[in-house]
């Protein structure tokens, strides 16, 4: 199964901004969120990138996307119906082919010399199936993702089929349907902000049904699965989500030292500033 085609979503009320965001990518380059994204699509070697954005914001993810931008189709979002609705609005932009899709609020870091999206077009193109990234994920962490219940696959521990997918689920959902055996205590599959789909899923999407009930309904009709990425995945659109990407990209990047010692700089002077306060405190007494 060869995955040609891209999707990523940022048509999201609280999401369309988030791609235009600067930071200094890992090869100390300064790039817009957006950008990355677009540059880990392609690694995974996609040859067109389908951007569904809001209406009237095309120009300014062109913009942001700079010298990639003729890598890019762009297709609107008329209405803010959801996160599942906007995948289906790049239906045509398919025509009927399995696909990989990013959301536009994530960026990755790879633990191996394989980025992450690459890991999972391999792993869909060996499986010719349907493979959601996962993460092994705390149960604190439940409130912001979809999760998937499943078992492992035999011989391949970091595959599970899916058998279950419920999004964002309480704790005691989690423990009654999401329950995986061997992951840790407390830890659940969560999604990774990708999938490789299949083209099935885009008639589950039309129907109103969130991404997550969609791939709940796919596992019923054909085999679906979970990979767990060699890797780690930043939600820019959380709180200090932002921060806490650009010093995963630092400190995974070729400015690595250098930003060590500025934090160390930074952390040093605090603490004097911090002793010299309460040194004029005690002399005050």
């Amino acid at each position: 199964m060869k995955v040609r085609k891209a999707v990523i979503t940022a048509a999201g009320k609280n999401q369309r901004s988030l791609p235009l965001q600067t930071l200094i990518d890992s090869d100390g380059i300064q790039k817009s969120a957006l950008r990355i994204i677009v540059e880990e699509a392609l690694s995974a070697g996609v040859e067109a990138i389908c951007v569904v954005v809001s209406p009237g914001d095309e120009e300014s993810y062109r913009e942001a996307a700079g010298d990639l931008r003729n890598w890019l189709h762009f297709v609107e979002q008329p209405a803010p119906k959801g996160y599942a609705n906007a995948i289906a609005c790049a239906r045509e932009f398919t025509a009927h082919e399995p696909f990989l899709h990013l959301v536009g609020d994530h960026l990755y870091w790879s633990a191996g010399p394989t980025r992450c999206a690459r890991q999972l077009t391999e792993t869909a193109a060996a499986e010719s199936c349907t493979v959601s990234a996962v993460q092994a994920t705390r149960e604190s962490m439940l409130p912001y993702y979809g999760t998937v219940g499943g078992r492992r696959v035999a011989g391949k521990p970091r595959l599970y089929l899916i058998e279950n997918v419920i999004e964002k689920p309480t704790p005691t959902e989690a423990e009654q349907r999401l329950l995986v055996p061997g992951l840790r205590s407390g830890h659940y599959l969560c999604f990774f902000g990708m999938h490789v789909l299949t083209p099935a899923v885009m008639n589950l999407l039309e129907d109103g049904s969130s991404l997550s009930s969609a791939l709940a309904m796919l596992a019923g009709k054909e085999r679906c699965l979970a990979a767990e990425i060699e890797g780690l995945r930043y939600d820019i659109g959380v709180k200090y989500g932002l921060l806490t990407a650009q010093l995963a990209l630092a400190l995974g990047g070729k400015d690595r030292e250098g930003v060590l010692a500025h934090l160390v700089e930074l952390l040093a002077s605090r603490e004097l500033s911090q002793a010299g306060v309460a040194g004029r405190g005690e002399e005050g007494q």
